[in-house]
C-alpha cells in the first residue's frame, strides 16, 4: 500500500491492537480471578477495580508500540524483531503504570494479572501481525493490491529510484512503462496514461530538467492522475502539493482529486451498504421492470455496454434495456439530430426507445442495475456519470478527461441540475469538476437527497 492507504492501514492496525490489548487484559484478569493461572495466592478484586488501567492501555499501548517501530516495514521484520519491540514497549508501559501508581496514588493491581497480560498481549499482537502479513503477501502475489504506474524521468535517475524500492512498494505497484523526459514528447506520456489506465506517475528527473518535468506534471494534472515527484517544488494551478514517502524516498505528490482519508473510506462503505440495501428493497421493482421489458419488447432484459471508469479503465455497465434490440446499429442515422455539443450523443424523442422503455427512463428505473456495478466497486452512488468508451475517445479537450479521475456514479450534480436540459457538454464537465474539487461526504448526501425528487418528478428526464 502506498501513501494515504498505508497511513490508514497503520491507523486501523493500531485501533485493532488497542482492542486486542483490552481483550488480553480482560482475559488475564479472568484467569487470575478464577485461579486458573499458576499464580494462586490470595483472591484478587473484581475487574471493576482494574478499569483505570484501560485508560492507559487503550491510548498509550499503540502509541508506545509505534515509538518502538512496531508498525514500520512489517513485511521486512523478523519474528525476533517484533518480540524485541514488544519487550521494549512493555518496559515503557511498566514505567508509565509505576508513575501513575506513585504520583496519582492508585492501588497497584495484581502482579499476576500484569504478567499474564504481557504474555497474552504479546501473543495476540504477534498473531495479528503474522496473519496481516500473510494476507498482504498472499493477495499481493495474486496482484490484488497492484496499481498500474508509470516511471518517468532521466534513465539514470529512474534506475536509482528502482533500486531504492523496498519490498512493500514492489508488491503494490506494477511499472507498466518508462518515459524518458529527455527524448520522448509529453504526448507519448499522455498516450501511455490513456492506454494503460495508470493511477499515478513517479517522476525522477533531477533539477536540470524542471521545464520538461513541469510540462509532464501539467499533463498529469489535466488528466487527474497523481504525480509523485523526486524533485523540488513545481508550481501548479489546480493540483494540491503534498508530501509522501515511497519506502525511504521523499516524494512530492500533486493531487487534483480527493485525498485518501477516513471520509473516502466512509464513502466506499456507504456505497456498498447503500447499494446492497437498495437491491434488497427494490427487488420487486426489478421484477416488474424485467417482466415489462419481456412483454413489450422481446430480447435481453439487461443492456450491457463498455463504459469508461476511473482513470478511463473500461468496465461493463448494466442497464435495463429501454431501446429496441437494433438501437446501436441505428445510431449513425440519428447523428445529425444530436442535441448535445461535444462527443456525447443525446436525441430528444429518440425513436429507438420503446414505449415501456420511455417510462423506465422517466422514472430512472433503467439505471437501477448499476447498483450491481457499485457493489463490484466499478461505480459509486455519487460521481460523474460514466460515458461509453467510444465517446471518451472523442474528447475534444484534455481537461475533459479530469472527470475520469474519480469513480463514476449513479447520480451527480449534472443529474440534479436538469439532466438532459443541460445540452452543453462543457457545462456538464464544469459541474463534474466542481463536484471533484469540492467533494465531501456532506456534498454526496446533499446530491443523494436532491436526486429523490428529481427521480420521482421525472425532472429533466427524456
Amino acid at each position: 500500500m502506498l501513501g494515504r492507504k498505508q497511513d490508514l492501514n497503520v491507523q486501523f492496525q493500531q485501533i485493532l491492537d488497542g482492542a486486542l490489548l483490552v481483550l488480553a487484559f480482560w482475559a488475564a484478569h479472568t484467569l487470575r480471578y478464577h485461579e486458573i493461572t499458576w499464580f494462586r495466592n490470595r483472591p484478587i478484586l473484581p475487574f471493576s477495580e482494574f478499569r483505570w488501567l484501560l485508560f492507559i492501555i487503550v491510548p498509550f499501548g499503540p502509541i508506545i508500540l509505534e515509538l518502538q517501530g512496531f508498525y514500520s516495514h512489517p513485511l521486512q521484520k523478523t519474528a525476533w524483531k517484533s518480540f524485541s519491540q514488544m519487550a521494549m514497549a512493555a518496559f515503557w508501559f511498566c514505567l508509565l503504570v509505576a508513575g501513575c501508581v506513585v504520583f496519582l496514588r492508585l492501588d497497584f493491581p495484581s502482579r499476576a494479572v500484569v504478567l499474564t497480560f504481557f504474555g497474552l498481549g504479546a501473543t495476540f499482537l504477534f498473531a495479528r501481525e503474522r496473519v496481516t502479513n500473510h494476507y498482504v503477501k498472499h493477495w499481493a502475489k495474486r496482484g490484488r493490491f497492484r496499481e498500474n504506474v508509470l516511471l518517468a524521468g532521466v534513465p539514470a535517475d529512474m534506475r536509482q529510484l528502482r533500486r531504492t524500492f523496498a519490498d512493500d512498494p514492489r508488491m503494490n505497484i506494477e511499472i507498466i512503462a518508462e518515459f524518458d523526459i529527455e527524448t520522448q514528447p509529453t504526448g507519448a506520456l499522455v498516450e501511455a496514461l490513456h492506454n494503460h489506465a495508470v493511477s499515478r506517475v513517479f517522476f525522477a528527473g533531477g533539477h536540470g530538467h524542471l521545464d520538461r518535468l513541469q510540462e509532464a506534471i501539467a499533463a498529469c494534472e489535466i488528466e487527474g492522475v497523481e504525480a509523485w515527484l523526486v524533485a523540488d517544488f513545481v508550481k501548479t494551478s489546480i493540483a494540491r502539493p503534498d508530501f509522501e514517502l515511497l519506502g525511504t524516498r521523499p516524494m512530492i505528490v500533486f493531487r487534483t482529486t480527493p485525498v485518501m482519508s477516513w471520509a473516502l473510506l466512509l464513502k466506499n462503505a456507504m456505497d456498498f451498504a447503500g447499494a446492497l440495501a437498495a437491491l434488497v428493497l427494490l427487488s420487486p421493482v426489478f421484477t416488474v421492470a424485467a417482466a415489462g421489458i419481456l412483454l413489450t419488447s422481446p430480447g435481453a432484459v439487461v443492456f450491457r455496454q463498455w463504459r469508461a471508469g476511473k482513470h478511463g479503465k473500461p468496465f461493463l455497465m448494466y442497464k435495463f434495456r429501454s431501446m429496441h434490440t437494433n438501437a446501436e446499429s441505428r445510431r449513425s442515422e440519428l447523428e445529425p439530430h444530436n442535441e448535445m455539443s461535444g462527443p456525447v450523443f443525446k436525441v430528444d424523442g429518440d425513436p429507438r426507445v420503446t414505449r415501456f422503455g420511455r417510462w423506465l427512463r422517466m422514472t430512472s428505473i433503467d439505471e437501477l442495475p448499476q447498483l450491481i456495478n457499485v457493489l463490484q466497486g466499478h461505480m459509486s452512488l455519487v460521481g460523474p456519470r460514466p460515458l461509453p468508451v467510444y465517446e471518451v475517445e472523442k474528447f475534444e479537450s484534455a481537461a475533459q478527461r479530469r472527470r475520469l479521475s474519480v469513480k463514476p456514479g449513479l447520480t451527480c450534480l449534472w443529474q440534479v441540475s436538469g439532466r438532459n436540459e443541460v445540452n452543453d457538454f462543457k457545462e456538464w464537465v464544469r459541474l463534474d469538476l466542481k463536484y471533484i474539487d469540492n467533494w465531501s461526504i456532506w456534498l454526496d448526501l446533499k446530491i443523494l437527497l436532491k436526486t429523490i425528487p428529481v427521480v420521482i418528478l421525472g425532472l429533466g428526464a427524456r
